[in-house]
């Protein structure tokens, strides 16, 4: 009899289970024109970007640098150009190199195979630190003023790429306890598993929490490459955490120590936004003394 009450408690539990929506990926089309949603997103992250920045430009040290001349709406225009450039170069190569080496060795040509999805967040941050540099360069700006410009204006553009994948029903969550409230059945995975929305704890964590750290942050004038740091420290442990609720991609699985890949990325990037802050802290409290 007790089996018996189980067994249908069990069953009442998967019945009320939350399903993933299955959006169709479209979200508009016009005859042969068909617009995504990853791409609404993409539009909705880059828009958000040039709102930012131009808020940001009202932020010292930049507001003074408005009035000199030194910066002005057009910058954030360019350097929007430059970081897609960089996410996007990055982002595949950074895909391909560390988590799926031996797939793309053997398929070179599919590197270039963008539609095919696959992209990595450290490989496109990379690629931002590359195009960023350039962009600082031809403009003879310090590096790390043009990254601790940007840094606040990064998270909602994170934000709304997570938003994408829960629509897309792609980077699920690990299993879940059937009784968490908001635990989801992603069909997608081949399974009928609940599993933790982990795009839903990312777009809130490297999203929503990072955006409003570091906007706050932002506000008072920094050392040269403080903003940076917290942001490297802060996205870092915040996806740290949120990789324990998502599942570690299938080609790789765990590796060492438990951890997934996602999860090794993110300790050099936390190791080093350390180190930057602390540098930067220390190189602005000696000019003060001097």
């Amino acid at each position: 009899m007790l089996s018996r009450f189980l067994g249908s408690r069990n069953s009442l539990t998967i019945f009320l289970m939350l399903t993933h929506p299955q959006f169709d990926p479209i979200a508009l089309s016009i005859g042969p024109l068909a617009v995504h949603w990853y791409g609404v997103t993409y539009l909705v992250a880059f828009a958000l970007f040039v709102i930012l920045g131009r808020l940001r430009l009202k932020h010292e040290p930049y507001a003074a640098q408005v009035v000199s001349g030194s910066w002005s709406k057009q910058d954030i225009e360019d350097i929007l150009f430059y970081g897609v450039m960089g996410v996007v170069l990055g982002g595949r190569i950074g895909y391909c190199v560390f988590y799926n080496p031996s797939y793309y060795l053997e398929h070179p040509m599919e590197v270039f195979a963008l539609w095919q999805g696959g992209m990595s967040f450290h490989g496109g941050m990379l690629g931002v630190f590359v195009a960023t540099a350039i962009f600082a360069a031809q403009r003879q700006r310090p590096w790390l003023w043009v990254t601790d410009f940007i840094a606040p204006c990064v998270p909602t553009g994170l934000a709304a790429g997570r938003i994408g994948n829960f629509i897309n029903g792609e980077l699920w969550g690990r299993g879940a306890d059937p009784s968490l409230p908001w635990a989801m059945v992603f069909p997608q995975s081949g399974s009928l598993i609940p599993r933790h929305p982990s795009q839903i704890y990312q777009f809130f964590g490297e999203g929503v929490l990072l955006f409003v750290v570091l906007w706050l942050y932002a506000r008072k004038p920094r050392a040269t490459g403080a903003i940076s740091g917290v942001f490297m420290i802060g996205y870092g442990s915040l996806r740290f955490v949120a990789e324990y609720f998502r599942e570690p991609d299938a080609q790789l699985g765990l590796l060492a120590l438990g951890m997934s890949m996602g999860q090794w990325l993110c300790v050099p990037m936390i190791v080093l936004g350390c180190l930057l802050w602390v540098r930067s802290n220390k190189k602005s409290s000696k000019s003060v003394v001097n």
